[in-house]
């Protein structure tokens, strides 16, 4: 079972066919689907799954905060299922191919308090741009 399957379980999340499917799909490492991705995927196992249902799935897992939406560079959202590990993303600035990273280091820490201008900081988001092996 999944790790996302498995939470979402945990958390009595009412488990159907459909959503089991789309949670099967968004399981893996640096998987970052779009919401028609996931909807081809999902119809792949499941032909009768509608769009609607793949976008009201994904709603409710962002809401959850299980699953993370990923914008960059103005392209169709992508929905991250890594929302419980801190990370941040490297992105292909070709093909807009993205992967998990996960660098040392606070970047919290690395914001002087004078550039903070009075600023309470709770999060930080930082994204790493350049060409995939296959862009470059």
């Amino acid at each position: 079972m999944s790790d996302l399957l498995q939470r979402l379980r945990e958390r009595g999340w009412r488990v159907t066919s459909q959503r089991r499917v789309v949670a099967e799909v968004l399981d893996g490492d640096h998987v970052h689907l779009t919401a028609d991705e996931v909807h081809a995927r999902a119809a792949q196992r499941l032909p009768e799954i509608s769009r609607a249902t793949v976008y009201n799935t994904l709603g409710e897992l962002v809401s959850l905060g299980e699953v993370i939406e990923v914008s960059t560079d103005g392209r169709a959202k992508r929905y991250d299922p890594n929302a419980h590990r801190p990370h941040q993303h490297l992105v292909c600035s070709g093909c807009g191919a993205i992967r998990d990273v996960h660098p040392t280091g606070d970047p919290l820490a690395d914001l002087p308090a004078e550039e903070r201008f009075g600023f309470t900081v709770s999060e930080v988001e930082v994204t790493y741009r350049g060409l995939c092996p296959a862009c470059a």
